[in-house]
Parts: C-alpha cells; structure tokens; sequence
C-alpha cells in the first residue's frame, strides 16, 4: 500500500516508517529534517507540515500524521494546525483506507506543557471528526496516545537517576514505551485494524491509571 508519514527523520515515525518498508509497503515520509532512512521504497520530502509546499500524492492509502513539537511556542501551529493541513490535503479520497493519529496521553490527562497538552487534545478531537467524514469510503480513524517513549528527546530524564525514578514511581508498570512498540500499535491500527474507529487508544504503562487507597 501507498503510506505517507510524517516525522519520519527520527524516533516513532522513523521506526513507524521502517516497520511497514518491512512488511513490503511503499513509504513516503514527510519531515522538515533530511531523510534518515535509505530504501528504494522509501520516499523523502523534506519540508514543513505548517508552512511549507506540500506533494501531490493523490494515492495516499495509509495516512500517519506523527510530526509534531514540544513546547516549541508553535505547538499549536505545527502540532494541530499542521496535522489539519496535512490530513485535509490526503484523506478525504477514495483511495484511503486509514488514517492515524499520534497524539500523547497529555490528550488525556493534561499533565503536560500547556500549549501541548492542548495541541494533541485537539488532535484527538479532530480525529473523530476525520472519522465521521472517512467513514463513506470504508477507512478508520484512530489515534495513539502514548506516555513515555524511550527517545532522544526524553535523554535528560533517561540519563538521570533521579527523574528517573521520579517518573517510574507514576507507573503501574515501572518503564516506557519503545519506539518499535508504538510501530507495532501503528501497524496493527491502521492495516490489521478493520472496524475500530473513532477511538484513542492510550498507551502509557498504566501512568494515568495509577492511584493509592488509602484507608
């Protein structure tokens, strides 16, 4: 199948991206940064989901929207508005089969940057509305929320004993996501996945989950 992803230059997407050039399927990848992965079935287009000049691809089968920022002072832009535009541009087409959302289980909870928080609960939101207007040519709509994710971006706390334990102590079960888990969940959403849609699925070890009785 044809699959566009976005942010795809490094951790989830790069790893959502090299999962389905594993199952055989044709990718291209969207990124601001230059391209990381080398395939012969692996296009990049390097440019920005916000501002920048997007590609033709009028038969996008797949639609992964994973490119965003954190406390960037443009979450809202690139995280929300990008996504809008980006999903606007390929979805709404009768080739589409699904489309997913990376959000974040600050969607959820709120336990996050403030302007981020924001821009991955209104991506879940208009991930449902995506779903109700797909819905005609047969495709889902879903999203992942995940909580931790072992990632370069996450190192100050990976690399320090003492965050660290802080934020084991909020589990239910006491580590983070990998980066080819979520693959695995993005796969399984988006070609395994036949009649869920309109849903998140939050992915967090049990972090929102957590709570003490006390009696």
């Amino acid at each position: 199948m044809n699959v566009l992803i976005t942010g795809t230059s490094r951790g989830i997407g790069e790893a959502i991206a090299l999962k389905f050039l594993q199952q055989g399927h044709c990718v291209t990848g969207i990124d601001r940064e230059a391209a990381s992965i080398s395939d012969r079935h692996y296009t990049h287009v390097q440019t920005d989901i916000f501002s920048g000049d997007l590609p033709e691809l009028p038969d996008t089968e797949i639609l992964i929207n994973n490119a965003g920022v954190q406390d960037s002072g443009m979450d809202i832009d690139i995280n929300l508005k990008g996504t809008i535009r980006v999903t606007e541009k390929y979805a709404l087409q009768e080739h589409i089969k699904s489309v997913l959302f990376i959000a974040s289980a600050s969607a959820q909870t709120g336990a996050e940057f403030p302007e981020y928080s924001a821009s991955k609960g209104g991506m879940v939101a208009y991930m449902k509305n995506v779903a109700l207007r797909i819905a005609k040519y047969g495709a889902t709509s879903n999203s992942l929320s995940p909580g931790g994710v072992i990632t370069s971006l996450n190192d100050h706390i990976l690399s320090n004993p003492s965050l660290w334990k802080q934020v084991m102590d909020e589990t239910l079960l006491p580590k983070w996501a990998t980066v080819d888990e979520i693959a695995e969940w993005a796969y399984f959403v988006t070609v395994i996945n036949k009649s869920m849609t309109a849903q998140d699925i939050l992915i967090d070890n049990g972090e929102a989950a957590k709570s003490n009785f006390i009696w």
